[in-house]
């Protein structure tokens, strides 16, 4: 449920590329005089969506598919389907009593500070991203000293995309920002409506605020690093392709181009990957990306799935970069388990989790990389290594200890006399932002109760302070709630992970209202967080919950590993112990329990509601991932085989045929209430992914119970490209809805 985007290294942009990553970008019009006569909502019941029978034969096992026309989102039929269960659903959660007043409670909350991020520059130069309390998306602002004003420097909302069909898919979202080394430009990546696949990259003067002209196209994330002349960038780019291609070479062949600025970027040179090296074979399925970092004369190359930690990784100087013939030198393959390198000067720091499940961190020479010879700087603990990163002084190490984040300084060279950050609370540190031309760095900090802080941490006197960048406002530090965290006993006996916020006058009846999340997928951690929103849900009561089911990373790599692909029902059946715990400790009741996944999640909240169905009261599956067994056929399923499966294989359809909620709902079933949501520009999950589920549970379910599908016909996934009114509904939105799932006094239908 969190919405910051923190500045991204080159893993990170990777792994921000896929997480979630399922889909392809969809924005027809939806015309309401396209709707049939037998579509139109009634107020009794959403429309029911036709059965047309396709049969597919695995390996001997004969699968039916009754809605397989809707994975064609240009049919009007579908978008007329589509329109009249958005309509239908909107009405019927207008109609639930409390659900205005509840919305202006989390309008209340969220509207109190701006909601900042930061990056901190030589200079004393601040490059903010920054949401006005009451304004609806990010923008880009810069500040000269801590204390100094912000003065706008872009507002995607009025940025002119240069893509004529960019024009119309909804509102703009800055996804990142890379400044030159002197600072003087400021390259600026902004997808349309949510639609990442139609990101443009466009490059702004600091100074003036004036675009140079210069933009990118179809632009994989944003740019990677400027070269050392402050005049060329790299970036990643999607091919293009010829009419009637395929939807899933979308994403083949991603490489990293280099764009001088001044210059037709319709004609940029790659310089790394697919076919560009000729000593280095490149999979077609897999990005490769090439970064530079300020003050180094090398540049970094990696290749990878998109959805693994693992990477290979190769090193060339900068000055070489764009030449014919270039001479990447390998750094660690695959074989290695090699998660990140940082540079510094002739030193390489290697993040891996070769023989360490939980992370090690190891120094080799840049001249002349050797992964045998190099040196173990942070050997492996119990507590997972979660990233480095390097700065003037030293690398900066972040670990997550039981839940809890903790920060190490490394100071450069052999045996290093390795120093621990003295942070000012238990929480999370959600992101670390350092410059290796500055010492210490900017951390992010948050919990459960408490909300974020930007904070400096100063090596010379190892002090960390407030900066004050991200204001504090009254609901920051909530009295009336707190957490706990616990173990729930899986079905192997696994202990999960599962953290509970809970109002203090909450009490252990078995009579609250509970919402438990859970994700786990590439292996990404469910960190803590603080959203003010959540305030209006724990003021009627409310508890919320989240599991840290196996697929993600709280225990490091085995604990992904412990949940992706064959072991993949790991993922739901500790969710499902998460949720029987809070029924056993009499947190709440079957009768008073929510599920929700997003993205990857919807796998979870899919398969944990078809398997116990008896255990749910209601359920919320965002932008979820369903039909598993037809994945594969989207843009970017394909980049998701290394952490789900194929089809192609027998072992692959097996796995994925487990996870697959959709071809696991039975008719005659008793099924909880379920809102599907999606966005209609999804460029990670197809649309037609909820379409399926809702169409389906609609019919197969006996319970009597709602089965609805929000359509956000100008956003992408998730909330990415949406704006904060928005968001705002969303959560008003599901809020009253399990309200009014769990019979809450206030929250009932008012019928017409």
């Amino acid at each position: 449920m969190k919405t910051r985007l923190f500045p991204a290294s080159l893993l990170a942009l990777l792994v921000l590329l896929a997480i979630g990553g399922l889909a392809r970008v969809w924005s027809q019009s939806t015309n309401p005089s396209l709707q049939s006569a037998s579509m139109k909502p009634t107020s009794s019941a959403p429309p029911v969506a036709p059965i047309r029978p396709v049969t597919d034969d695995y390996y001997g096992t004969k699968i039916t598919d009754n809605y397989r026309y809707m994975e064609n989102l240009k049919d009007p039929e579908v978008q007329a389907w589509m329109k009249a269960q958005d309509d239908y659903t909107r009405a019927t959660l207008a109609s639930i009593s409390g659900r205005e007043k509840l919305l202006a409670r989390v309008r209340l909350f969220d509207q109190t500070v701006p909601a900042t991020t930061a990056a901190r520059l030589p200079g004393d130069v601040y490059l903010i991203r920054k949401r006005l309390a009451t304004g609806n998306v990010y923008k880009l602002y810069v500040r000269h000293g801590l204390d100094g004003d912000d003065r706008l420097l872009v507002d995607p909302e009025t940025v002119k995309l240069v893509t004529a069909a960019n024009q119309g898919k909804g509102t703009n979202a800055i996804l990142g920002s890379t400044p030159s080394s002197d600072a003087r430009y400021v390259a600026v990546a902004i997808a349309p409506g949510g639609s990442e696949n139609d990101t443009e990259i466009h490059v702004f003067e600091t100074a003036s605020g004036r675009e140079t002209g210069d933009v990118v196209l179809r632009a994989e994330g944003g740019a990677t690093g400027w070269l050392r002349s402050d005049h060329a960038f790299l970036y990643m780019r999607l091919q293009t392709l010829p009419p009637g291609a395929p939807v899933t070479e979308i994403e083949q062949k991603v490489r990293t181009y280099l764009h001088v600025l001044g210059t037709d970027a319709t004609k940029d040179p790659a310089v790394f990957g697919y076919g560009v090296v000729p000593t280095i074979s490149v999979d077609p399925a897999y990005f490769a990306a090439a970064e530079t970092s300020p003050n180094s004369d090398y540049a970094l190359g990696m290749i990878n799935s998109g959805v693994s930690p693992n990477s290979a990784f190769y090193i060339e100087s900068v000055s070489d970069i764009g030449k014919t013939n270039t001479a990447w030198r390998k750094i660690a393959d695959f074989s290695d388990d090699v998660a990140d390198v940082e540079m510094h000067g002739d030193d390489l720091y290697i993040l891996s989790y070769k023989n360490a499940l939980r992370y090690k961190v190891m120094r080799t020479s840049a001249r002349h990389p050797d992964l045998a010879t190099a040196e173990t700087v942070i050997p492996e603990s119990q507590a997972v290594v979660t990233s480095i990163s390097t700065a003037q002084d030293a690398l900066y190490v972040q670990l997550l200890d039981g839940g809890i984040g903790r920060v190490l300084r490394v100071p450069y060279g052999p045996k290093p006399q390795v120093q621990e950050v003295a942070l000012p609370f238990r929480g999370s540190v959600d992101g670390l932002q350092t410059d290796p031309r500055l010492p210490g760095g900017l951390l992010y900090m948050e919990s459960w109760t408490r909300a974020y802080q930007i904070y400096a941490y100063d090596p010379q006197s190892n002090a960390v302070t407030n900066t004050k960048i991200q204001p504090t406002g009254p609901y920051d530090h909530p009295g009336n709630i707190e957490s706990v965290e616990v173990k729930a006993r899986s079905y192997d006996g696994a202990m999960v992970p599962l953290s509970i916020i809970y109002p203090k006058s909450a009490k252990l009846d078995g009579s609250n209202p509970t919402w438990l999340d859970g994700y786990g997928s590439y292996g990404i951690t469910s960190n803590a967080y603080f959203d003010p929103k959540l305030l209006a849900w724990y003021e009627q009561g409310g508890i919320y919950a989240e599991c840290h089911v196996r697929g993600g990373g709280e225990y490091g790599e085995g604990w992904h590993l412990a949940g992706k692909g064959a072991t993949k029902p790991n993922t739901w059946r500790d969710f499902i112990a998460c949720a029987q715990y809070l029924i056993d400790h009499k947190y709440t009741s079957p009768a008073r329990l929510a599920g929700s996944g997003t993205s990857a999640g919807g796998i979870l909240i899919g398969r944990a509601i078809t398997s116990r169905p008896d255990l749910f009261a209601a359920a919320i599956d965002w932008v979820g991932a369903s039909d598993m067994l037809r994945i594969e056929t989207t843009a970017n399923g394909v980049p998701n085989i290394p952490e789900f499966g194929s089809v192609r294989t027998k072992a692959g359809f097996d796995a994925l045929y487990a996870m697959s909620a959709y071809a696991h709902i039975k008719d005659h079933t008793p099924y909880p209430a379920v809102l599907f949501m999606t966005g209609a520009n999804d460029p990670r999950i197809d649309p037609w992914q909820m379409d399926k589920m809702a169409a389906r549970m609609q019919a197969a379910t006996s319970s009597g119970r709602p089965v609805l599908l929000r359509v956000n016909y100008a956003g992408g996934h998730q909330i990415i490209g949406g704006t904060e009114e928005e968001t705002q509904r969303v959560y008003a939105d599901q809020m009253s809805f399990l309200l009014w799932q769990f019979a809450a006094p206030g929250f009932q239908q008012q019928k017409p």
